[in-house]
């Protein structure tokens, strides 16, 4: 991979790249290996790289990930299985984008998106990607607990360590706890907040 775009870079150190199998990563786009001494920029399986695409050093991409033309992504910045960002959407350093996010094109985000949501625009959440989860197989009765736990986490009323208090609270299935333990791990940039009156139907 390309050496790192960071000021602190010093070309004898030892970093690296790893692509794993099935990804397609069409032309220009640029994969910058890791910063810091023994460190690594990953690519999972099956991803898809459309043109232009910057993934920043120490990056970790997962699995079935699209992202489309001229994304950005800063360094350090983790998206999990089965995201979509959409073209020309950009990522600041240090940020988490979690599983199944969709992302509208040409938005900007520097605080991390909770899984099973989408984003638009400039750090703004507007509702539950209700689509990518039929598409994934998610029973009626998960799909059903996401929306509930976003419904606690951004339209109760409450805080987020209250809306965590209360999630402990429910036996959610295990993908709605996976959308609070994402929450809950969010601490280095907080959470993206949601955008009142979006729909969780909203098309992108």
């Amino acid at each position: 991979g390309a050496p790192p775009q960071d000021l602190s870079f010093s070309p004898e150190r030892k970093t690296k790249i790893e692509i794993g199998n099935e990804n397609v990563i069409r032309e220009y786009c640029t994969i910058h290996r890791g910063s810091a001494e023994g460190s690594i920029t990953k690519i999972g399986d099956n991803n898809f790289l459309m043109v232009g695409v910057h993934v920043g050093h120490n990056c970790e991409i997962s699995n079935n990930v699209i992202i489309a033309n001229n994304c950005l992504l800063a360094g350090h910045v983790l998206v999990d299985d089965q995201a979509f960002l959409g073209g020309g959407s950009t990522f600041h350093q240090n940020m988490h984008v979690g599983r199944l996010v969709m992302v509208q094109g040409s938005s900007a985000f520097g605080k991390d998106l909770p899984p099973f949501t989408i984003a638009a625009e400039r750090n703004s959440i507007f509702g539950v990607n209700v689509v990518g989860l039929k598409r994934a197989g998610f029973s009626a009765k998960d799909r059903e607990e996401i929306k509930d736990a976003f419904k606690l986490l951004y339209a109760s009323g409450l805080n987020i360590s209250q809306a965590l208090e209360k999630a402990a609270t429910i036996n959610f299935g295990a993908p709605a706890r996976e959308f609070f333990e994402f929450v809950t791990n969010a601490k280095k940039r907080g959470i993206c907040p949601y955008k009142r009156g979006a729909s969780d139907d909203m098309s992108i």
